[in-house]
């Protein structure tokens, strides 16, 4: 009976071990952003993507484990020759993504191996294409067109080549020294062309400044002279209305008897003060005869006077 009971008990115990190890082998939990690749009896099956996923015991396994993340590989680095014959060591980065798990798995045997060297392939052919001048110059150009060359024939691997970059371009020491002496000649040459620049504006700015200044000193003793000429004008217009008011005023008084006494008297006095001047001046004293006597003076002053008097009208005949 004992005996039974542990036939009984190790027959349960084995089937619960057994069907332990038939779930494990039978249930699969797939990661994000992974695909497993399950082959039954060598042959593809299907392809389980993330989450929860069941196995045929014994007769189903994962052949391939891919990764869908976008991964980076290193190009190691490779002689190229440009289209003007100059020899570059060039190296790069790639960065690519399986699309295809299926592809990825029977369409090639490494489709990391394959596309990289699809990519140095590709690099020298695209190298080869331009000159030395344009490989620094174009890079982005270069890395474009590689990146179109390899996903055009990568399609059937199931990848996609989603950038490419040059990391380093590399050329021979001796095109390195007569670059350097280009680029120090070509900004020796912008330098002096600037400074020629600068002496040439600065000759003009002295040039425009001087002909201002001159132009300014012109224009200055131009208005000087108009307001000299100006001045002139107005004093002797003042002169002239000042003695054309004191002939006015004199003319009004000589016509009345008390004036003319007045003009005979400072006549007189006039010829009398010419006489003394003279007789200071000379010890010959020449006396004039009696028309131009100091009498003879105001006489004639009298007859104008007269005269004046007759031809304003109402005065005597």
């Amino acid at each position: 009976m004992q005996d039974l009971f542990g036939l009984i008990f190790n027959f349960w115990v084995g089937f619960a071990v057994l069907a332990v190890v038939l779930a494990k082998t039978s249930i699969k939990f797939v990661p994000q952003n992974r695909a497993y690749v399950v082959e039954r009896f060598g042959k593809y099956n299907k392809t389980m993507v993330a989450g929860l996923n069941f196995l045929l015991p014994f007769f189903d396994k994962v052949a391939y484990d891919r990764s869908l993340k976008e991964q980076a590989f290193d190009v190691p680095s490779q002689s190229a020759i440009t289209r003007d014959n100059i020899s570059l060591v060039v190296d790069g980065v790639l960065y690519l993504k399986v699309l295809d798990p299926y592809k990825a798995s029977y369409g090639v045997d490494d489709y990391v191996y394959a596309v990289t060297q699809l990519a140095q392939t590709t690099m020298r052919s695209e190298i080869g294409k331009i000159e030395l001048d344009k490989t620094f110059e174009e890079r982005e150009v270069l890395n474009i067109n590689i990146v179109a060359s390899i996903n055009e024939a990568a399609g059937p691997w199931g990848v996609q080549v989603l950038r490419y970059e040059i990391k380093d371009i590399e050329p021979p020491r001796t095109v390195l020294e007569a670059m350097e002496r280009q680029m120090k000649a070509e900004r020796e040459k912008r330098a002096v062309i600037l400074e020629s620049e600068g002496e040439r504006q600065s000759a003009i700015n002295v040039a425009e400044g001087n002909k201002q200044a001159i132009v300014l000193a012109a224009e200055a003793d131009k208005a000087q002279q108009i307001l000299r000429a100006e001045g002139e004008a107005q004093a002797i217009i003042a002169v002239a209305d000042a003695k054309a008011r004191a002939l006015e005023v004199v003319g009004n008084i000589a016509i009345e008897e008390r004036g003319q006494k007045a003009i005979q008297l400072d006549l007189a006095g006039q010829a009398i003060a010419a006489k003394a001047a003279i007789a200071k001046e000379s010890s010959v004293v020449l006396l004039s005869d009696e028309k131009t006597s100091a009498a003879n003076i105001v006489a004639e002053a009298m007859t104008i006077i007269n005269s004046l008097n007759r031809n304003k009208p109402g005065g005597a005949a």
